[in-house]
C-alpha cells in the first residue's frame, strides 16, 4: 500500500496504516486541527488486538489536497476510496472531536460498508433543533465558530496567521488553550507521550497550508449534507461531561435522534479523555478481535 491515493477529481489523500496489517480494519478520523499522524493506540496494543488503524488527512490537511467548499458528507466518498485502495468491503470507523461528525456521515452515507461507528466528544449540527448550540462551550470555541458561521471571510483573515504560528510552533495551539482546560486535561496533555503525539499531529496538520482547519470548521457550522437520524448502524457517542470544547449536551441531542446509538458519559472526564478511552472504543468497535 503507497502512503497515498488519488480521488476520482485527482485530488491526493495522504494515508498512514498502523497496527495488524492482516486485522480487522477501522478508521480513525482526526480531530481539528489534525492529522494522520494523530494520537491514537500503540501499534502492538493495536497488532495484538487484530486492529488494522487507518488514517488520512482530510483535505487541506499535512498531505492531502484541499477540496474547497466541502461538506462533512463530502468525507464518504475519500473513505471509500481510500477503503477502495486497501480491497476493503466493510470497516468500522471511530472520529474524535471534529472527526467525530465525519465517522457519523461515513455511518450514515454507507450502510453497507460501515458495520459499528464511534463518535467521541463530537458535535451536534449547527442547526439542531431544541439544542442550544453554545450552551457551555469555551469562548474561544465560541469565537471561531461564531465567527465561521456569520462571517466566513473574517474567519479566514484570522485562522490563517494563527495557523502559521502553530505551524511554527506546534505547542503554541496547547498553550492557547491552556486556561480552558479543566485540571484532568491539563494532566494528559502534560504527559510526555501523548504532549509528543499532539505536538507531532498540529505540526503536520499545519504544514502545507491552513485550509484544512478553514473548511473544517466551515463545514462543521454549515449544512452537513445527511441526518444523523438516518443512521441505521450500531453507533457509541463518548462524552466527557466536563468538556468544554463540544459540550456533552451535543451527544445527548445525537443519541436522542440516532435510533441505535449508545450514549457513554464520564462524569470527571473532558475533551481530551477521549484519548484514554479509545483502546476501550475500539474493543467495542470489534466486538470479535481477530483477523480480516
Amino acid at each position: 500500500m503507497r502512503d497515498h491515493v488519488r480521488a476520482p477529481d485527482g485530488r491526493r489523500l495522504r494515508v498512514d496504516i498502523s497496527g495488524d496489517p492482516d486485522g480487522q480494519p477501522v478508521f480513525l478520523l482526526h480531530g481539528m486541527p489534525g492529522s494522520r499522524v494523530g494520537p491514537r493506540p500503540r501499534p502492538m496494543f493495536l497488532y495484538q488486538r487484530g486492529t488494522r488503524l487507518i488514517s488520512y488527512d482530510r483535505p487541506g490537511y499535512g498531505g492531502s489536497d484541499r477540496m474547497e467548499g466541502r461538506r462533512v458528507a463530502d468525507v464518504v466518498h475519500d473513505v471509500a476510496v481510500v477503503a477502495d485502495a486497501l480491497d476493503l468491503d466493510t470497516f468500522a470507523v471511530a472520529g474524535r472531536s471534529g472527526g467525530a461528525p465525519h465517522a457519523l456521515a461515513c455511518a450514515a452515507l454507507l450502510p453497507d460498508r460501515v458495520t459499528r461507528a464511534a463518535a467521541l466528544v463530537g458535535l451536534a449540527p449547527r442547526d439542531a433543533a431544541g439544542l442550544d448550540w453554545f450552551a457551555g462551550m469555551a469562548p474561544s470555541n465560541v469565537d471561531e465558530f461564531r465567527t465561521a458561521f456569520t462571517d466566513p471571510e473574517r474567519f479566514v483573515a484570522r485562522l490563517i496567521p494563527r495557523s502559521a504560528e502553530i505551524r511554527n510552533n506546534p505547542a503554541r495551539l496547547l498553550e492557547q488553550l491552556r486556561a480552558e482546560l479543566t485540571a484532568d486535561d491539563r494532566l494528559i496533555v502534560s504527559d510526555l507521550a501523548i504532549r509528543s503525539m499532539l505536538l507531532r499531529n498540529y505540526r503536520e496538520a499545519l504544514r502545507t497550508s491552513p485550509y484544512g482547519w478553514v473548511d473544517d470548521a466551515l463545514a462543521l457550522t454549515g449544512h452537513w449534507g445527511f441526518d444523523p437520524a438516518d443512521i441505521r448502524v450500531p453507533v457509541l457517542l463518548w462524552h466527557g461531561a466536563q468538556d468544554v470544547f463540544s459540550p456533552a449536551s451535543h451527544s445527548s441531542w445525537l443519541a436522542d435522534r440516532i435510533p441505535r446509538a449508545t450514549a457513554v458519559v464520564e462524569p470527571a472526564a473532558a475533551h481530551f479523555a477521549a484519548l484514554r478511552a479509545l483502546p476501550s472504543i475500539l474493543s467495542w468497535l470489534l466486538p470479535n478481535p481477530g483477523k480480516a
